[in-house]
């Protein structure tokens, strides 16, 4: 997944200025206790981050 497709999918999701804060602010445990956005920057893939961010806040699976 490209970065620029993370960021939509976030901004779907949450809205622009929850999705903005959601993304720095909390802590994904199942990647490292991060944010999302320090995992990207350490390299995990941002799928991944999607992925977690979903699972943390109990979006539906057809939507990740």
């Amino acid at each position: 997944m490209r970065l620029t497709e993370f960021h939509e999918l976030v901004e779907q999701q949450f809205g622009p200025v929850r999705g903005a804060s959601i993304i720095v602010d909390h802590v994904l445990s199942g990647l490292g206790s991060r944010t999302s956005v320090q995992a990207i920057e350490a390299g995990v893939d941002p799928r991944d981050v999607w992925r977690a961010l979903c699972a943390d806040f109990d979006v539906p699976r057809d939507q990740w």
